[in-house]
């Protein structure tokens, strides 16, 4: 049977628009989606961007960066950013406000630039301890930073080991946060501490989810030493809960202003019967004078990291640096490509 063709007719109101005219070749221009990754570098710790940028096979982007007469601080960039993404490199090493203000200026400056997205790679984050009001009448200075660097322009934030999670909380942008407690898990297990003989043993119970955390990466046991503050910066451990007795201790913290955790750690765990007492930070803001005090305070090794500057000539021989620039440059290369940053940590890097 012959099947005969239906010519259709549109309804009423969906009739078929005119044909659209295609463009004309030779009247437009056609670009791929091209990304460039540029890396940029503050005065704060220009080794550590070095070692990142080396890490990514990309030289440091060239700005120019001044302190006037009257201490106010210059940023220019001296070759095109726009359209490219920038990754700006600027720990909270000393001096604290003339790196923020450098990086806040570094920021705005890109923006006006046309940079296509602006990442603050901050390795330490500068008052995250004041990330709450603990007394009266005092700032939230973690969140008063936050606001800047966002109202600088920054479109994303790149940290490691914040002091407290809540910090994430301040921003309105994405926050890709690191840890460095892979990195001191391999050194620890390159050492021989693990299993039984060692246990991990948290500074306070506010790193006790971290020091359990560290404790199965090394396959040791859990212990907590309950921290008071009689006053800032001044520190006492009035009991250690866990066995310690006859093993090696770690300790492990997120930053050290003072050393006064540390010492006072060491010498309780030593009245508690620990045969060796280890310990690590990942932000030592310690000069060379208090890291030498540290480390001849009965403690075997300190672990620590680069995130901040340290004097390598004046480093006490217990004190191991573990550079955090190849973590830093796997995160950026990911963040410039989409892929996932919590996948270097096997999604372990939110720990809080």
């Amino acid at each position: 049977m012959a099947i005969e063709s239906v010519e259709l007719t549109a309804l009423p109101g969906f009739e078929s628009a005119e044909p659209r005219a295609e463009p004309v070749p030779g009247h437009f221009i056609e670009r791929g989606p091209l990304k460039r990754l540029m890396v940029f570098a503050g005065r704060s710790h220009p080794e550590l961007a070095q070692r990142m940028a080396e890490q990514l096979g990309v030289e440091l982007g060239d700005v120019e960066l001044r302190t006037f007469a009257n201490d106010e601080t210059y940023v220019r960039y001296t070759e095109s950013i726009r359209g490219a993404d920038v990754f700006i490199v600027q720990t909270g090493s000393q001096p604290v406000d003339r790196n923020l203000m450098e990086l806040l200026l570094m920021i705005q400056a890109a923006k006006l630039a046309s940079a296509k997205r602006i990442t603050a790679v901050i390795p330490w984050f500068p008052y995250s301890r004041q990330d709450r009001k603990a007394k009266p009448r005092e700032p939230i200075s973690g969140r008063l930073v936050a606001d800047m660097l966002q109202l600088a322009g920054a479109d994303r934030v790149l940290t490691m080991d914040l002091h407290a999670g809540q910090i994430q909380g301040f921003f309105t942008i994405p926050v890709d946060h690191m840890t460095a407690l892979p990195l001191f898990a391999k050194h620890f297990r390159d050492l021989g501490l693990t299993g039984e003989g060692v246990v991990s043993v948290a500074p306070d119970a506010g790193r006790a989810k971290h020091a359990l955390k560290f404790s199965e990466m090394i396959g040791a046991d859990f212990a907590i030493m309950h921290k008071t503050r009689p006053a800032h910066e001044q520190v006492g451990i009035v009991e250690v809960t866990g066995r310690v007795r006859d093993k090696i201790a770690v300790v492990g913290d997120d930053v050290t202003t003072t050393g006064g955790t540390q010492i006072a750690g060491a010498q309780v765990l030593h009245e508690h019967g620990a045969k060796e007492v280890w310990m690590f930070v990942t932000h030592s803001l310690l000069d060379a004078d208090t890291l030498a005090r540290v480390a001849s305070s009965g403690i075997t090794g300190l672990v620590i990291t680069d995130t901040v500057p340290v004097d390598p000539v004046r480093k006490p021989e217990n004190v191991t640096v573990l550079t955090v620039s190849r973590l830093l440059a796997e995160t950026i290369m990911n963040v410039f490509s989409d892929d996932s940053v919590s996948a270097i940590f096997g999604g372990e890097n939110q720990l809080f």
